[in-house]
């Protein structure tokens, strides 16, 4: 049982007052001078636990430290070409802001193949975006709204969504593991749009097994999810997948498509991450290959998850007598 929040936040911010070096330069990039907000992430995602809080931050900042995550952001992905292929087979993208000055990050979970490089450029791309988004993006908010904004929302389109979601499952519960670990609570409100038949079959088994916070953050939308997104945010920011009925993650312009490489928010942080390497790697040049992160045991919950939508989309598939190979994609292992 957790204890009132504010006694909890003070008993966390004491132990956390007594983080040597080199603990306290990370933890200074993970709170970014919100430090009662960051402690309120972590004893959220730890039912208000005070010992298991400070166990999770303290695993995140030795996870930060043994993977380097600071300089992360002055590691490019190159060449440019192989950047350009993860960005075209993980769709992810930022679309605006909504009314309240939370970053809109658009997620295209149908149309991400995740086929096109190993699992550590896809795991590297990911921390990048988390990374800049708590330490750029983020940080620009709270100073343009004169508050702390921490936090952000996403909208995920299940456009295109089929039975070969199958393949991508381990590398998504990586992510979703590392995200989970090391990036609590950063979301508000998930928005699910587009969703054919077949997420509505895995979301009525694997809504049961989520934790009650979070399932209180997914919400399902009717259709591109427009009409009821516009009451959070305005048309500007909308993902161009929700601007109008039958509109998917594909057949836009890049200058409308967040998804895109073109788009002005990842050529930002692409422009960022290439400036950064410039001032930290002056010395040495820029060299080919990804950044490799330890990658965290699933823990159970996930692994019951994953294995759920597992069976139900082969239970789909074979109620549907469809025959789909999962095993024709490039590997995804290095």
């Amino acid at each position: 049982m957790g204890l009132p929040s504010q006694e909890a936040i003070f008993q966390l911010q004491a132990l956390m007052d007594q983080v040597d070096d080199p603990f306290i330069k990370t933890f200074e990039n993970v709170h970014q001078g919100y430090q009662a907000e960051t402690l309120v992430r972590f004893l959220k995602a730890r039912e208000w636990n005070v010992a298991k809080a400070h166990k999770m931050l303290v695993d995140c900042l030795h996870w930060r430290v043994q993977n380097n995550i600071d300089n992360i952001l002055a590691k490019p992905i190159v060449p440019a070409e192989l950047y350009r292929a993860v960005r075209d087979s993980h769709l992810i993208g930022m679309s605006g802001y909504s009314r309240e000055g939370h970053p809109v990050f658009a997620i295209g979970a149908g149309l991400s193949t995740l086929d096109k490089a190993s699992v550590h450029y896809y795991v590297q791309s990911h921390i990048q975006i988390n990374e800049y988004r708590d330490r750029v993006i983020l940080p620009s908010a709270s100073k343009k709204h004169g508050r702390p904004i921490t936090t952000c929302v996403k909208v995920l389109d299940m456009t295109g969504l089929k039975l070969s979601a199958l393949s991508q499952i381990k590398l998504l519960t990586i992510i979703s593991n590392i995200d989970d670990l090391n990036y609590p609570e950063k979301t508000n409100t998930y928005y699910i749009v587009n969703a054919p038949y077949i997420f509505s079959a895995c979301w009525k088994v694997v809504k049961p097994l989520l934790q009650e916070r979070t399932r209180k953050k997914i919400q399902v939308l009717a259709g591109c999810g427009r009409d009821e997104l516009l009451k959070i945010m305005d048309y500007a920011s909308l993902p161009h997948f929700c601007r109008k009925e039958g509109s998917g993650s594909s057949r836009h312009s890049e200058n409308e498509d967040c998804f895109s490489l073109d788009h002005p928010f990842h050529q930002q942080l692409y422009n960022y991450i290439k400036q950064q390497s410039l001032i930290t790697e002056a010395i040495q040049p820029i060299k080919q290959g990804s950044f490799h992160v330890d990658l965290p045991e699933a823990a159970a919950d996930g692994t019951e998850i994953a294995k759920t939508l597992e069976s139900e989309l082969h239970k789909f598939e074979n109620e549907n007598g469809l025959s789909h190979s999962t095993d024709g994609n490039k590997s995804n292992e290095d």
